[in-house]
Formats: structure tokens, C-alpha cells, sequence
């Protein structure tokens, strides 16, 4: 009984995912705690799911030529060395997951906030902007991109959540240039990578990961990404996408404050 809900709670997440756009991490992690997995292997088995699931898009963004390889490489020397040595300080400082849970669940609330804020004002970002700051920012784009890619490895790593949402939110802000789908296909290129190398960190060096309970969420989600998508065509996603932001931000504050 309990697999065949591990896979329903993958095709959930799965088709939530499909329909609104929403990064798997910021759904399954809360989920898998709320099933009662402890905070380090719910954290650690979704950092491998993510990447799992986020594999394919890479191929096909690829293919369609939507991704900006130098802002991937750029992201990547900042979050890959940052999300190994997160895992390795995790591994040697603590004497074990109870101790660095305090930890886990602050940088899980916050980066679930922070996920609910770029969802509620993505408009905003997309908007063009020229202030002073953004201007400097896009003047110091390439050392900015790998200073924000090593924050996102910190907190990706410490909360299996971001590296989807607040990685389009530092794409549309430092390079206002690039087109949607060059947006989205260079975040998931980036995305990927970051979510592996974390996920296994949180396997070699922590223990972290649930294999069983990771192929499960794997059978249930990946043909409930394909479904979404196809019903996300016909959804208010405008409607949607707010609701679920809304949710993301009350359980943050939980995760955060309690």
C-alpha cells in the first residue's frame, strides 16, 4: 500500500507539474515530509528525483538550439563547487541529520518563500527594467551569474528547492536579452546537473536518499509530466499559478517559523 502511494504522490506531483510549470522540488519535498520521511532523505531523494525528471528536457531544449551554454557554464562555477562542499561541510561539522535539521528546514521554508515570490510577481521580472541596479547588474552579468550560481547551489543543495524557480527569476533579471524558451531551456540545462551532483552528495557523503521510495516517485511521474503538460495547454494557468504560490508561501512560513 505504501508504494503504490509513493507512486500516486509522483503522478500528483508529476501532473501539477506539467500543468502549472512549477519545479518539482518546491511540490515533492513538502509532500514527502508531510508523508512523514525525515527532512534529510525527503530533501535528498527529491534532489535526485528532480534531476531524473529534468534529464529529458535538456535533450529536446538542445535540439531546438533554446540553450545559452555560457550562462550555464557560468551558473555551474558557482552552484557545482558550492553544492559539493555544502555536502561535505553537512558531512563533517554535524555529528548526524538530527543535528543540521534545524538547518534543512529554515533553508527549506525560505526557499520555499522565495519560489511563492517569483511565481506572484514573475510578471514584474519579465518586464523590462532600467533602474541604476539592474543596470549595473547586467554590466557585471558574467561574475554576478556565477555569485548567484553559487547561492543556489548553497540553498538547492540544503533544500532540494530553487533551482528551477529562482533560477528563471536570476535569468530574466541579468539577461533580459534572451528569449522565453532560450529562458527556460538554459535554466534546465543548469538545473539538472546542479540537482545531480547535489543528490549525490546528499547520497556519498550523508546517506540521504531512499532508493525505493525515489523509483516510485520516478514510475508515478514521469508519464503524469507528459499528461500535465498536454492538460496545461487548456488550463487558466493564470489562475493556477497564483493558487499554488499562495500554498508554497503558507508552507514555507511553516517550515521557516515552526
Amino acid at each position: 500500500m505504501e508504494i503504490l502511494l509513493y507512486i500516486f504522490a509522483g503522478a500528483a506531483v508529476g501532473l501539477a507539474v506539467g500543468v502549472t510549470g512549477v519545479g518539482g522540488g518546491s511540490l515533492m519535498t513538502p509532500l514527502l515530509i508531510l508523508f512523514g520521511f525525515p527532512y534529510h532523505v525527503a530533501i535528498g531523494t527529491d534532489l535526485l528525483y528532480a534531476a531524473v525528471t529534468k534529464a529529458g528536457g535538456v535533450v529536446a531544449h538542445h535540439k531546438h538550439g533554446t540553450i545559452n551554454w555560457r550562462i550555464v557554464g557560468l551558473l555551474g562555477a558557482g552552484s557545482i563547487p558550492a553544492s559539493i562542499a555544502t555536502a561535505m561541510l553537512l558531512d563533517s561539522v554535524f555529528n548526524g541529520a538530527a543535528d543540521y535539521k534545524p538547518l534543512l528546514t529554515t533553508s527549506l521554508g525560505v526557499m520555499l518563500i522565495l519560489t511563492s515570490a517569483v511565481l506572484l510577481f514573475k510578471s514584474r521580472l519579465q518586464a523590462p527594467q532600467t533602474t541604476a541596479s539592474t543596470s549595473w547588474l547586467r554590466r557585471q552579468a558574467a561574475p554576478v551569474t556565477v555569485v548567484m550560481g553559487l547561492l543556489l547551489g548553497i540553498f538547492v543543495t540544503l533544500s532540494s528547492v530553487g533551482a528551477g524557480a529562482i533560477g528563471t527569476a536570476i535569468l530574466l533579471v541579468l539577461f533580459p536579452a534572451l528569449k522565453a524558451k532560450q529562458i527556460v531551456g538554459t535554466d534546465i540545462a543548469h538545473a539538472v546537473p546542479l540537482t545531480l551532483i547535489a543528490g549525490l552528495g546528499h547520497l556519498i557523503f550523508l546517506g540521504n536518499v531512499d532508493f525505493v521510495l525515489l523509483a516510485c516517485l520516478l514510475i508515478g511521474s514521469l508519464p503524469a509530466v507528459s499528461l500535465g503538460t498536454k492538460l496545461g495547454a487548456n488550463l487558466p494557468n493564470r489562475v493556477l499559478q497564483p493558487i499554488l504560490a499562495i500554498i508554497l508561501m503558507l508552507l514555507g512560513v511553516k517550515f521557516a517559523l515552526f
